[in-house]
């Protein structure tokens, strides 16, 4: 899920960049997060949370994780941060009841097929994110990938991030492929370790920065998902240092 632009009308419709600017909380949030705890509760999912003081610090920041399936949003629920806009790709919202949840938890859809509205609304986010103090979290991939890997990563999170002279923050889940896999019709309990690594600065660097940029956060992050991915996943593992269970 790439990141594009919102534009200025206060409540855009369907057919603009951005299909919502709410930035999450209130009575659709707290209902949506009931019901992914519950979900997770029932199937025996739990996530493990390392270092999730570093998303807490009260500044601007551009948020990037890996995405390997719906099941990140019950992981982002244990550590989604107050002010934080997500991001998504608009073809996410016609995904039934999963695109309902999304729009009513506040994510700002892009309309990537449309590269100028695209540009324009990441260009309204970035003087946003400063004025109101707002993150903004991203899925940098662009898609969910579950090859055991990351993919590349595309731009806009770094371009973003750049232009606000912002932090960037970047978050590793590891890989669900031990109790998780549509491929193989498997879905079992199991726990994910999510690791917050610490926020990279942008400040004095410009557009010509941009490929050095994703170069180190993707490496850092790479590292880290194959890391914690070879960690023992099995419920009731040890917690190592600064991981907190999952409440």
């Amino acid at each position: 899920m790439e990141a594009g632009q919102p534009s200025r009308p206060s409540r855009p419709s369907l057919g603009c960049g951005i299909c919502g600017t709410r930035v999450h909380g209130g009575l659709p949030y707290s209902i949506i997060s009931w019901f992914l705890r519950s979900f997770k509760y029932f199937y025996g999912l739990r996530f493990k949370v390392r270092d999730q003081h570093r998303l807490q610090e009260a500044r601007p920041c551009v948020i990037v994780s890996n995405h390997q399936s719906i099941l990140d949003m019950m992981g982002l629920m244990e550590v989604l941060p107050k002010r934080c806009v997500q991001i998504a790709k608009r073809e996410l919202l016609f995904l039934g009841p999963v695109g309902l949840i999304m729009y009513l938890g506040g994510v700002v859809f892009i309309n990537r097929q449309r590269s100028s509205t695209a540009r324009t609304v990441m260009a309204d986010l970035g003087e946003r994110m400063v004025r109101e103090n707002l993150k903004v979290w991203i899925y940098p991939e662009g898609t969910r990938n579950d090859n055991g890997d990351l993919l590349p990563f595309k731009k806009g999170a770094f371009y973003l991030a750049v232009q606000a002279q912002v932090p960037i923050v970047p978050v590793v889940y590891s890989s669900f492929s031990s109790f998780y896999s549509t491929k193989k019709k498997l879905f079992t309990s199991g726990t994910v370790t999510v690791q917050v690594l610490e926020a990279i600065p942008t400040s004095g660097l410009t557009a010509a920065d941009v490929p050095a940029l994703v170069d180190t956060c993707h490496r850092a992050m790479r590292t880290t998902f194959l890391h914690i991915s070879k960690t023992p996943q099995e419920n009731g593992a040890t917690a190592g240092p600064g991981m907190q269970p999952a409440q």
